[in-house]
């Protein structure tokens, strides 16, 4: 019957086609995912454009610091200049116009500036803010005197003050915006959780200056540069005060996606593994069932007809009838008996018995010989002299033998030699059934083996299947084709463990 080999071809187109789905679908997904990575670097080197024009900002702020604060030193030394003037008489014979130095000091009006006494006393101050207290008035004149925005100044007679000088508002103003700019670069960084993965590398230290990653991520600088570094080109920024690398990668998201749909046809897979070997599972058990209640069914149909026959033989030899025939006879109501007990034992369960494997075969054997063509030529060989003894039953098993040989004959067409060989090995029994008939392909190894699969045209395909049945569940055994050469025979093996 050809339902296997059907079978077979719609197994391969349905596998073709579930592979061709899933090749499609990550061919597909990747897809995706490189167009979303590409936009995720575009939208990286844009983010690191807008930090290149903040950069710019903060230099182009500092360049414009660093003049107002020359041009406020060059404006306090002309008031240091005017209050030397002022401060030291000995001057006055240079022709220097106090009024004009006066104007001078006078027209400072955004520069705090204050005099200190040569033992660091307050003495004169201006522009100062005069919400400060004490304490904190003299803290800040330290802290100009420790920028070096001091100068001394020689008062008569030797005695020497401190001018000191601080930032005017509109500077500080300024700089505090600078400074939110800075901030506002990291930031961007640190506090943007949105953003893919950044690593700001300064290029002298190589060290990590700013990220977005967690803390416990950059413990091994090196190791996350080279791990950024594989995914994509740094890129450089020049803060003016040094060059710095930003270094990014694809971000978490982006990973699940890459690996999603490999993970949802592996889960789509074992539920279809789980649900095939179910229904397999489930139509084993049908099968099983279907085969116990035919063999019952069988053994009782067959019970009915075989008790009247005997009586009918018991009858013809009371009568006197042909002895020979009422012997013949006997022997085949002997055999309908056996095969009426072999089908009630498919279908309650077999019991094993300790018997020797060799006379449970060899009588098997002697029965097949008287009713085989004398075309037939059988070899029996066992390997070890002597009985093996093991458990079986020894009815199922001459069925097994028969089924085995009758199916070589038909394979023989009738003619040829069947060579039934048994050997023990350690822990196992193999019986090898070999035949000189036409032959098996590799693709019916298997298949001879399936309910209904028979190379014959009136075969029902169920004399192996019974024998696979019998050997596997009743005996724990294993039966297969252990060689086959198409026109020159083949080998079946039953292996049994002892």
């Amino acid at each position: 019957m050809d339902i296997y080999s059907s079978k077979q071809r719609w197994k391969i187109a349905l596998i073709l086609v579930s592979l061709t789905i899933i090749v499609a679908s990550l061919f597909v997904s990747n897809q995706m995912i490189d167009k979303i990575a590409q936009r995720e670097k575009a939208k990286a080197e844009q983010w690191a454009d807008a930090i290149r024009k903040k950069v710019e900002l903060v230099k182009l702020t500092n360049q414009i610091f660093d003049e107002l604060r020359a041009k406020e030193r060059q404006k306090i030394q002309i008031v240091v200049d005017a209050q030397r003037t002022i401060l030291n008489p000995s001057d006055l014979n240079m022709n220097q116009d106090i009024d004009f130095a006066l104007n001078i000091i006078a027209s400072n009006k955004d520069i705090p500036v204050v005099i200190l006494t040569d033992d660091g006393k307050f003495a004169q101050s201006k522009n100062v803010d005069s919400s400060l207290t004490e304490e904190e008035k003299m803290a800040s004149f330290q802290e100009w005197i420790a920028e070096g925005r001091s100068y001394e100044i020689e008062v008569f007679g030797g005695i020497k003050m401190q001018f000191v000088y601080g930032e005017s508002n509109e500077l500080i103003r300024l700089e505090k915006a600078s400074d939110s700019l800075i901030n506002s670069f990291n930031s961007d960084l640190i506090d943007n959780s949105s953003l893919i993965p950044v690593i700001l590398v300064d290029e002298k230290t190589g060290n990590i200056e700013a990220s977005n990653l967690p803390n416990k991520e950059l413990k091994n600088p090196k190791l996350i540069i080279a791990e950024f570094e594989k995914q994509n080109a740094p890129i450089k920024i020049d803060f003016g005060t040094g060059v710095k690398f930003l270094y990014f990668k694809e971000s978490p998201e982006l990973k699940q996606l890459t690996w999603f749909p490999y993970i949802q046809f592996s889960v789509i897979g074992l539920i279809v593994v789980i649900g095939y070997l179910m229904f397999s599972t489930f139509r084993k058990a049908e099968q099983n069932q279907v085969w116990a209640g035919m063999a019952k069914e069988t053994a009782h149909q067959l019970g009915t007809p075989l008790s009247s026959m005997m009586a009918w033989v018991a009858h013809l030899e009371a009568k006197g009838g042909n002895q020979m025939i009422v012997t013949e006879m006997t022997k085949d109501l002997d055999r309908l008996e056996k095969i009426t007990d072999r089908f009630s034992k498919i279908g309650s369960g077999a019991k094993l018995v300790e018997a020797d494997l060799v006379v449970t075969i060899g009588n098997n054997l002697e029965y097949l010989r008287a009713r085989l063509s004398d075309k037939i030529i059988i070899d029996f060989k066992v390997k070890e002299e002597g009985p093996i003894v093991m458990m079986h039953n020894p009815s199922l098993m001459e069925w097994v033998v028969e089924n085995i040989c009758k199916n070589a004959v038909d394979a023989m067409g009738g003619k040829g030699q069947l060579t039934i060989e048994l050997q023990r090995v350690p822990e196992r029994v193999y019986i090898d059934i070999t035949d000189t008939g036409k032959g098996l392909t590799p693709k019916q190894f298997k298949t001879i083996f399936q309910p209904g699969y028979s190379t014959k045209k009136r075969g029902w395909g169920l004399g192996l299947t019974l024998v696979k049945r019998i050997i596997e569940e009743y005996h724990k055994g294993k039966v297969f084709v252990l060689k086959s050469e198409i026109d020159k025979g083949t080998t079946i093996r039953i292996s049994i463990p002892l």
